[in-house]
């Protein structure tokens, strides 16, 4: 390839390169001041730089770590004003995404599996949230450190919707075993 030809791919190159650093940029900043507002009681400025940032986001590619970060980050701030609805399907693509993209036996699965079971529960649909927190535990379990604190906090997730649902003995043996791995941990 003569050095004409080289300099010319160099410059296409780096030129496809910027706008995906520019957006890159951006979305952090988004992500920042998404959170700054949260932080300072702004809930409307914070989901509009979070929907800013899930724009910004969706151009890095449907299976980009990026998205599923933004749209959980926005489900949540939806959960939180108490917006199942717009929360929900948030949190269904990213599951969908992150299944895909890593497999569904990955921890960052179980942590989709975990945020949406928590949604139902908040929503008092327990019996859609029971399988996806015994799913989001049986990853981590198998995926993680046996006292890996993802652990402890998908027993104590689940432990909390045993005890919502009347079954106490079962939700005192999680607790405990979430003990167990706090203590190991400290």
């Amino acid at each position: 390839m003569n050095v004409r030809r080289k300099r010319l791919l160099a410059t296409i190159v780096i030129g496809l390169l910027l706008p995906t650093a520019a957006h890159a940029d951006r979305w952090e900043d988004l992500q920042r001041a998404a959170k700054s507002a949260y932080r300072q009681g702004d809930y409307n400025g914070a989901v509009i730089n979070m929907r800013a940032a899930l724009e910004e986001a969706e151009r890095f590619g449907p299976e980009d770590p990026r998205l599923t970060v933004t749209l959980n980050n926005l489900a949540v701030l939806y959960w939180a004003q108490g917006n199942y609805g717009a929360a929900e399907p948030l949190y269904m693509r990213s599951l969908t995404i992150r299944e895909k993209a890593l497999g569904p036996d990955h921890p960052d699965v179980a942590t989709s599996l975990n945020s949406l079971a928590v949604l139902y529960h908040s929503q008092g649909n327990y019996g859609a949230a029971e399988p996806l927190f015994k799913r989001s535990l049986a990853i981590r379990e198998k995926a993680l450190d046996p006292d890996h604190p993802d652990v402890a906090q998908s027993l104590e997730s689940y432990a909390a919707l045993m005890r919502k649902t009347g079954h106490d003995d079962e939700a005192v043996k999680l607790e405990r075993r979430a003990a167990t791995i706090r203590k190991k941990r400290h």
